[in-house]
């Protein structure tokens, strides 16, 4: 009994010794160096986004099978992801974001840094931006492009907030258009939103707009404005 207990200790001993070996092991890898930067783009330039809504995928192939790795895309269109040199498919995920599907892939083979623009191809885009204020009041001026007329407008937004992060998710006032109230693409849209009295208060806050299509789970927005109130 003694002996099978000693033999059962033994075996008990190296699974803890392989167990912290591996530990080890895995403490003493490199950690990833090269970086795959980029910025999803439509006619070369930034599309803006949700922050943290939109995420692309890149994957690489292992010994057996590929792995995913996840990147959410910035409300300014960019992303960046620390990975091991090597060869990765990056991927436009399939109703997600507020673009035409488009699931070709995209091959990157990555040594040290490298930049990538990812295109898209929007539903909708803002042209002539502007953006004023009242007497308790922003307003935001603009047009409306339709790029691709397979889905229908449902509505635009103007976003009120505190930081620089502004969108359904993050703000502190908004103002909106159906899109039944909205029969001319071809003239300027306007919005204005209310200040409350704790926003109409500060120094400045910070406006963006964002438009919805109809079927389409995400928004485009537009740059964040700074507004001076005083």
């Amino acid at each position: 009994m003694k002996t099978k207990n000693r033999f059962v200790n033994q075996i008990l001993g190296l699974l803890a010794l392989a167990t912290v070996l591996s530990a080890c092991e895995k403490d003493n890898r490199a950690e990833p160096k090269s970086v795959l930067k980029g910025r999803v783009v439509f006619n070369g330039e930034p599309v803006g986004v949700r922050s943290n809504g939109v995420q692309l995928e890149i994957w690489q192939r292992g010994y057996q099978l590929f792995t995913k790795i996840p990147v959410y895309v910035n409300q300014d269109g960019t992303f960046s992801a620390s990975l091991f040199d090597g060869n990765y498919k990056l991927v436009r995920l399939r109703g997600n974001g507020p673009w035409v599907d488009n699931t070709d892939t995209i091959d990157v083979q990555l040594s040290g840094t490298q930049e990538l623009d990812v295109p898209v191809q929007p539903f909708f885009v803002f042209e002539n931006e502007t953006y004023s204020k009242g007497e308790g009041k922003v307003n935001a001026t603009f047009n409306l492009k339709q790029i691709n007329t397979s889905r229908n407008l449902e509505r635009v937004n103007l976003y009120i907030g505190t930081t620089t992060i502004v969108d359904p998710n993050n703000n502190a006032g908004n103002a909106q258009e159906v899109a039944a109230n909205i029969t001319d693409l071809t003239k300027p849209i306007t919005l204005t939103a209310t200040l409350s009295a704790a926003l109409a208060g500060r120094d400045y806050v910070y406006a963006r707009i964002g438009v919805k299509t109809s079927g389409v789970g995400e928004m485009l927005f537009g740059k964040p404005q700074k507004i001076m109130l005083k």
